[in-house]
């Protein structure tokens, strides 16, 4: 399979890029090419990637393409970044994320409310780590901002929209099998109690 120079350049930006390139950002660096088209310049070289047999591939993250390795390579790399600079997450950060994630936009009582315990700290420190945005006040006594996930939330968990995030009835299916591999990494049993918790109080206000 024949690789001409623009994909190769895309190939070339998607191994240095730290964030997912984006089509805008594309045709910034190629500036003449107005028409360039990322989506199936990914999916060229994605094809050539296979027909090779290679380590890794082109995935859609948050609303942009990285470069990633197949899972089976997982562990080998673990053992590689053992010590990796990768922003850790303290327990309560992922039970506010998982709330957040699910409920938003929430506000910080709310939050509260769910986790029974106050968040302010840790809805700050989230808030300085680029994982959360406001997105606005909350139409109460008081009007309280209200919170929503980030882009980089999205790149963080390695999903391309809100819509990738695992469904309750796909929780509770893959615990019951036994099938915990297959949830995100960072995802403990009692950030999914926190999910199940906020995802009933919804069913019930409906």
């Amino acid at each position: 399979m024949l690789i001409d120079e623009h994909v190769q350049i895309v190939e070339a930006l998607l191994f240095a890029s730290e964030k997912p390139l984006t089509q805008s950002k594309v045709r910034t660096i190629l500036d003449d090419e107005e028409s360039f088209n990322l989506e199936a310049t990914v999916e060229k070289l994605n094809q050539h990637y296979t027909e090779t047999d290679r380590a890794f591939f082109i995935m859609k993250v948050a609303g942009g393409y990285q470069l990633v390795t197949h899972k089976q390579f997982e562990p080998y790399i673990k053992k590689l970044y053992v010590s990796s600079s990768r922003m850790r997450l303290s327990q309560a950060a992922l039970e506010t994320l998982s709330i957040i994630s699910y409920k938003q936009p929430i506000s910080r009582p709310d939050v509260d409310s769910i986790r029974g315990v106050n968040s302010d700290g840790v809805i700050r420190t989230l808030l300085e780590r680029d994982l959360l945005v406001i997105t606005g006040r909350e139409d109460q006594p008081g009007r309280p901002l209200l919170y929503g996930t980030s882009d980089e939330f999205l790149r963080y968990f390695g999903l391309n929209s809100l819509d990738d995030l695992p469904k309750l009835r796909e929780i509770d299916k893959m615990m019951a099998e036994g099938d915990q591999d297959e949830l995100p990494d960072d995802l403990s049993q009692e950030e999914l109690e926190m999910i199940e918790q906020a995802q009933a109080e919804d069913s019930e206000t409906e």
